[in-house]
Formats: structure tokens, C-alpha cells, sequence
């Protein structure tokens, strides 16, 4: 895909893989609507960007709030025109430490599948029309190793990225030539959601999430089939 000129969404962006993957993409050419909760630095992480010449836009929101899909779209594509990218970053851990799935609360199990899935199902569902009519887009999901594999304490999580893949499967055989799915499983990253699950975890041993943003540009950057799942070497 080359980006250059094109509308691009990313949801997580005011840190972590989000914001370096937003950075990338302006870097390369494209106009980036970033999207995340936290006001202050988002708009920390659009300056920055603008800093390096790219094009940035901050949209402050909650990916996980049902009636903000539409406020979001709208909004990205205000700023920067037709979205042909939306990368799905922004995630949650649920409650910290995380618990058993025993000890999970139903209602904290909700909350996470709201952010890591049902939002990324809505703001799809507002963006992807536009790209479908097009015959232009591609839509980015952010999972884990959790979604394939079982680890203690690590089921809400785990749970809602195992749907994502199969939502993004699903919708690349529904789209099929009209819009693109890529899954990508970054592997462990020295992001705060990381050490905030494994607080005593060797950072030495995680990889840097800009040389993680640097592999998924890459992949997006050469032909893949869509509705693939991609484990990104960093």
C-alpha cells in the first residue's frame, strides 16, 4: 500500500506501538487522524510529529464508548479526507494485576471486549463503507500471542483478541477485492501495557515498539493476502 497522500486512522496513538505506528505513517506521506483517550498526550505526540514534518490530527475518544464511532469517523475524515488506513491499536488489560478468569468479574470482562473488539468492530463498521464503495482501503487489527495461546491471567485479554482475529477473518472474506484485512501480532513490546501485566519482566529482552511500527509499515508495504494473520518481525 503506498500511503503517501492518503487518510489514515490510528486508535491507541498517544503511546506505545499507536503513536510510533502514526509516526511512520506520516513520516511516509500520509495524513493521520490519531485517535486516544488521553488528551494531553495525544496532543504531546501530534506535536511531535508535526515537529518531523508529518501531517497529524489529534481526535481525543474512547474507541470503547458505543456512541463515539461516528463522532470519530467523522471527525478523521474532516481532517484528513477519505480514510483509506485504519490501524486498531488501542487496547485495554482489563483490571490490574489481571486476575484468574475465575476471579473476573462479568462486568470487567464486558469492558475489555467493549475497547478491544465491539470498538473495533463500531469505528470498522463507520469507516469501512467509504473504503468498500472506493475499492480502496485496509484495515489494520493489533492481536497478541494471547489469542492463540491460553496464559494464566491473561484470559479477558486473551479472549478479545482471539475474536478480533476471527473479525477480521470474517470480514475479509465479506469484503473480498473491496477492502483489505491484515492481523498483526507485535510479540512482546517495551510498551507501559506490557509492564504493567509483567511489571518484573526483562525490558532488555522487549522489542522497542518504533522497530515494531518500522516491521508492520513493511508488511503494508508489500502484497499480503487479506484477512491473514502476521506475526511482525521486528
Amino acid at each position: 500500500m503506498d500511503v503517501r497522500g492518503r487518510g489514515a486512522v490510528v486508535t491507541g496513538a498517544s503511546r506505545g506501538l499507536g503513536r510510533e505506528l502514526a509516526r511512520v505513517l506520516a513520516r511516509e506521506g500520509a495524513k493521520v487522524a490519531m485517535v486516544a483517550r488521553d488528551g494531553a498526550a495525544l496532543e504531546a505526540a501530534v506535536r511531535a510529529i508535526r515537529a518531523e514534518g508529518g501531517d497529524a490530527h489529534a481526535i481525543p475518544g474512547d474507541v470503547g464508548d458505543k456512541h463515539g464511532a461516528y463522532a470519530i469517523a467523522g471527525a478523521a475524515e474532516a481532517l484528513v479526507g477519505p480514510v483509506d488506513l485504519l490501524v486498531h491499536a488501542a487496547s485495554t488489560l482489563g483490571p490490574l494485576p489481571m486476575p484468574l478468569l475465575m476471579d473476573t468479574a462479568c462486568e470487567d470482562l464486558a469492558a475489555v471486549l467493549e475497547t478491544n473488539l465491539i470498538g473495533a468492530f463500531r469505528l470498522t463498521k463507520a469507516l469501512a463503507g467509504g473504503m468498500a464503495l472506493r475499492k480502496s482501503g485496509t484495515v489494520v487489527l493489533v492481536t497478541s500471542d494471547a489469542a492463540v495461546n491460553g496464559y494464566p491471567s491473561w484470559g479477558a485479554y486473551g479472549i478479545s483478541k482471539a475474536a478480533l482475529d476471527h473479525l477480521g477473518r470474517t470480514w475479509a472474506a465479506e469484503l473480498t477485492g473491496r477492502v483489505a484485512f491484515l492481523t498483526v501480532d507485535p510479540g512482546e513490546m517495551d510498551t507501559k501495557m506490557h509492564a504493567d501485566a509483567m511489571p518484573d519482566a526483562d525490558r532488555s529482552t522487549l522489542a522497542s515498539p518504533a522497530r515494531v511500527a518500522e516491521g508492520i509499515f513493511r508488511l503494508l508495504s508489500a502484497p499480503f493476502e487479506s484477512g491473514a494473520r502476521v506475526t511482525v518481525a521486528s
